[in-house]
C-alpha cells in the first residue's frame, strides 16, 4: 500500500509544480486511484510541464518510443492526457486538473470509469473542502479563467469599447475546432441529486483542446453556426460564458449556471478575492429601478441585493444594490432587466488579459514562485536540482517585487518573442 501511494504522491507532486495544481489529500489521492493506474501515475510524474513527444516521455521513461506512444495513446483515449499537433508534429501534455482531467473525465457518459465515485469525490474535495478552490481562484493575481460580457445588451457606445477577443462570439468564429460535451459541474451535481435544470450538453471547448476531445471522442465537433446558436441559448437561460484568460487560442468557455459552476461557486465564497477576471464593464443601477428583484435573483454570484431606496414619500420601496468589489460584468444582471433600468459603464481601469496559455502560465508560475519548475524542468539532474533552488530563493523575494516581475512579462516585446516560440 505505501508503494501504491507513492506513485500517486509522486503525480501529485509532478501536478503541483504547474501553477493550477492541486493540494495533497486523501480525497485527491481517491481521485487518482480512480482515474489512473498505479504504473501510469509513476509514469506521468515524470513527464514535462510543456508539451511533449512519445519520444521525449519514451528517454524519461527508458523504455522504446513505440512503447511510450501506445501508452499516451492509451492515456489519450480516456482524455487524462492531451493528443495536440505542433507544427506538424504530435505531441502529449499532461492538462492540469482543472481546467484538464477531472472536467474531461465527466465530458460524457461512459462506463470505464465510476462516474458517480468521481462526482462524489469531486464534490467532496472542491464543493466541501476549500484548499483546492481557494488555490485554484484566488492565489495570486492572475487568474485561470474570465467571464464574457453578454453582448447582445452593450449598446452602440459600448461596443466601441469592447476588443475582439474580448466577445465570445469572435472567440467561436475565429477557433480552428469547436466541440461540445456534458458540462462536468451539471453532470457532477446530477449524481448528487443537486443539479438545475440548465442543459447538460453545453460545454464547449476550443482549439487544441477541442482537436483532443474530437479525436478521442469525448466531445462532439460542431461548426461556427451550431456554437453561436448554444451561445445565444446560454444567454437566453442567463448562463455566464466564462473562458480561458487568455486572448489567443482560448481552449474553452464554459456556459456557467450560479448554483453548480465551480468557478461561480468560487466567485460568491471568495468574491473579494476576484477568483475570476472580470469584463470591463459594471452594471450601473438607474434612479429609476423598481426593485422587483429579477437581477439581484439573476446575478450568479451575489453582486447584487435590495436595500431601501430612502424614498421618503414610499418608505417601503426598494432598489438594487451594487458590490463592484464582487461584479464579474457579465451583464446577466442587465439582461434581467424588464424595465431597463440597469446599463453598462466602463471600468475605471481597463482588465488586462494575458497573451496565450504559454504567457499566462508563465505569469502565473512567478505570482506563485514556481517558475523554477519551468525553466529546470529535470530534477533527476543535480545541476538543474541546485539551479531551481537558487531560483526558488529569488522567487521567495516579497510579493510586491513578485508583482513587478510579473508585470515585465506583459510587455510588447516579450508578447512578441513567446508569439513566436509558444509550445501551445
Amino acid at each position: 500500500h505505501r508503494t501504491l501511494k507513492s506513485s500517486y504522491r509522486r503525480l501529485v507532486d509532478r501536478i503541483n509544480r504547474f501553477p493550477q495544481g492541486a493540494p495533497p489529500h486523501e480525497l485527491l489521492y481517491r481521485i487518482l486511484e480512480v482515474l489512473f493506474s498505479e504504473k501510469e501515475a509513476e509514469l506521468l510524474a515524470v513527464v514535462p510541464l510543456v508539451p511533449f513527444t512519445a519520444e521525449e516521455a519514451a528517454r524519461r521513461w527508458d523504455m522504446d518510443a513505440s512503447a511510450a506512444e501506445k501508452i499516451l495513446d492509451a492515456l489519450a483515449s480516456r482524455a487524462m492526457v492531451m493528443d495536440l499537433e505542433h507544427d506538424g508534429r504530435r505531441k502529449f501534455a499532461l492538462p492540469p486538473p482543472m481546467a484538464g482531467f477531472f472536467e474531461f473525465s465527466m465530458m460524457r457518459v461512459r462506463g470505464d470509469l465510476d462516474q458517480k465515485l468521481l462526482a462524489e469525490l469531486y464534490y467532496q474535495y472542491l464543493n466541501v473542502e476549500e484548499d483546492f478552490v481557494k488555490k485554484l481562484f484566488t492565489d495570486g493575481e492572475t487568474r485561470m479563467g474570465r467571464a464574457f460580457v453578454a453582448e447582445p445588451v452593450l449598446s452602440n457606445e459600448n461596443a466601441l469599447h469592447v476588443l475582439d477577443h474580448e466577445r465570445a462570439s469572435h472567440v467561436f468564429r475565429s477557433a480552428k475546432h469547436i466541440a461540445v460535451g456534458v458540462c462536468y459541474c451539471r453532470h457532477k451535481m446530477m449524481h448528487m441529486d443537486r443539479a438545475c435544470d440548465a442543459p447538460l450538453e453545453i460545454c464547449t471547448t476550443l482549439n487544441t483542446a477541442a482537436q483532443s476531445l474530437i479525436k478521442h471522442g469525448h466531445a462532439r465537433e460542431i461548426d461556427v453556426a451550431e456554437g453561436l446558436d448554444l451561445l445565444d441559448q446560454a444567454r437566453d437561460l442567463g448562463l455566464v460564458q466564462f473562458g480561458e484568460n487568455v486572448r489567443q487560442g482560448v481552449n474553452f468557455i464554459c456556459h456557467c449556471c450560479g448554483c453548480c459552476c465551480e468557478a461561480l461557486i468560487a466567485g460568491r465564497r471568495f468574491g473579494h478575492l476576484n477568483p475570476i477576471h472580470t469584463t470591463n464593464f459594471l452594471p450601473v443601477v438607474q434612479d429609476g429601478c423598481k426593485g422587483c428583484g429579477r437581477c439581484v435573483k439573476a446575478c450568479p454570484v451575489e453582486a447584487l441585493s435590495l436595500v431601501s431606496a430612502n424614498d421618503p414619500e414610499r418608505p417601503k420601496r426598494r432598489r438594487a444594490r451594487l458590490d463592484e468589489n464582487v461584479c464579474l460584468g457579465c451583464a446577466v444582471c442587465v439582461s434581467a432587466c424588464r424595465n431597463h433600468n440597469l446599463t453598462l459603464a466602463s471600468r475605471p481601469e481597463r482588465v488586462l488579459t494575458p497573451l496565450d496559455t504559454f504567457q499566462r502560465t508563465v505569469i502565473m508560475a512567478i505570482e506563485r514562485g514556481s517558475l523554477q519548475n519551468f525553466i529546470f524542468d529535470n530534477r533527476l539532474h543535480m545541476s538543474h536540482r541546485a539551479m531551481a533552488a537558487v531560483l526558488g530563493v529569488i522567487l521567495g523575494l516579497p510579493p510586491v517585487r513578485r508583482t513587478a516581475a510579473a508585470s515585465m512579462m506583459r510587455s510588447r516585446y516579450l508578447e512578441a518573442l513567446i508569439d513566436r516560440l509558444s509550445p501551445y
